[in-house]
Formats: structure tokens, sequence, C-alpha cells
């Protein structure tokens, strides 16, 4: 953050908000936002309670098993339409259908289709993430130096070697970047699937917390939720970082 000529340290933005938060919650605007001294100090008092450490386990178990899904699935087939044109032509569309469209209105059909527990909300967790993930990876395929793909054929590599060897590393600045958004896009997926299909983890917290109108503890369990995705993307984008000099010599 930078004010004229002087360069301010880099968490002073979020010490701003920060008091501007505690002013507001001071002045007794609204009942909806507590002073984030007081939320501070309600966190610490729920973040060893046997409740809060159940919902936490579960949340992040549906998180990162959707992310790890999203990544498993999403990225071959964005590999596949980089690399075909035909599959590119059959997909494309459909990916971005699913990417530009409203997901929580599926979650009906999710609940029909595989219950009301923990499956459906690994499978909403996944289709928020994926759809972004394929497109990136497509991407990162379809900017490789086919001179590349040449001369593993020259040199007898299989689908598979260049699958792993050439496709992936060659597409991996892409690829980063994709689940970095795509995990971002997960907590949303995450967080609407423990509301909507099965009032459990961060999604029971949020609703017992909201129905009893304790706003303190709703947004200490919002603020570790937001701790959580930030420290996810951080390191991802650390990661990206590492691995920008692949794209910079394509």
């Amino acid at each position: 953050m930078k004010i004229g000529n002087y360069q301010l340290p880099n968490m002073s933005s979020l010490l701003l908000w920060g008091l501007l938060w505690e002013i507001i919650g001071r002045s007794g605007m609204t009942f909806f936002v507590p002073p984030l001294s007081e939320v501070v100090m309600t966190l610490f008092s729920v973040i060893g309670t046997p409740a809060f450490i159940k919902a936490l386990s579960e949340t992040a178990y549906a998180f990162f098993a959707g992310v790890f899904f999203a990544i498993a699935i999403g990225v071959p087939i964005g590999v596949l339409m980089g690399k075909s044109r035909l599959i590119d032509e059959l997909l494309l569309p459909w990916v971005n259908m699913f990417l530009s469209a409203p997901l929580t209105a599926l979650v009906p059909v999710l609940m029909v289709l595989f219950g009301f527990g923990m499956k459906s909300i690994i499978i909403t967790t996944t289709l928020f993430a994926i759809w972004i993930i394929i497109l990136n990876t497509r991407a990162g395929v379809k900017q490789i130096n086919r001179s590349l793909i040449e001369m593993a054929r020259s040199f007898g590599a299989t689908a598979r070697d260049a699958f792993f060897k050439i496709y992936i590393w060659a597409a991996l600045p892409e690829i980063l970047n994709g689940v970095r958004i795509g995990v971002i896009r997960a907590v949303k997926g995450v967080i609407i699937g423990q509301l909507l299909i099965s009032i459990v983890g961060f999604g029971a917290l949020f609703e017992l917390y909201s129905a009893n109108f304790l706003m303190a503890h709703f947004w200490a369990v919002l603020i570790v939720l937001f701790a959580m995705a930030f420290a996810v993307s951080e390191l991802l984008a650390y990661l990206e970082r590492r691995v920008s000099y692949y794209a910079s010599t394509r």
C-alpha cells in the first residue's frame, strides 16, 4: 500500500480495515457487525471446542476432497481439449456454460441423485472449482511450442509420456493459476453444500449462530474460513511464482 511517495507496510490495508471494523462495531450502528476485538476474543474461546474442531474437520475434508477431484478430472480434460480440436469443439461450449451458470441451481438435482450426505457436498465443491481449472489448463496446452511435441514423437514418446513429461510441465503456470482460482470458488461451493444439502461443518455453525443472533461467533467462524482459503491460495500463488520461468521460456 502506497500513499504519495511513502510505502506503507504490506499489512497496512488490513490494519486500516480492522480499525474501521472496530469503529463501526463500537458505534452500535448495527448488531450485525460486532467490534473486531470482540470477534477475536470469541474466536479464541471457540476455536478449541469439540463442536468447532468437528466442524473444521468436516469442512476441510469436503473442501480438499472436492479440490482433489477437480484437479484430477479437470487437468486431463483441459489437456485433451488443448491438444484435440474435435474434443475442444465438443466440450468448450459446455465448460463455458457451467463456468458462467449459477451452479447453486444444480444443488437440488445433486440432492436427488446422490442424497443428502457428504458425497453431494464434495460433488458440489468439485463443480464450483473444476471449470476454471479446465479452461486454464486448455489455455496452457495451446501455448506449448509444437516442436516439443514433434521432438517427443520422433524419440518414440507414448501419449502417457507426452502427458506427464511435456503437457503438464509446459502448461504448469496456467494450471496452477487455474487451481488457485478454483480453490477460491471451492470455498463457496463447500459452504453452499453444507448450508443447502446437509447442515454440517461450518454450515451448521453459521446456521446455529445466525439463528441465535450470535454475530461475534458468526464472524469468528467466517474469519477462520477466509483464513483457510487465503492460506491455500497464497501457497498456490507462491508455487506459481516459482515455476513462472516456464512461461517465459516457451
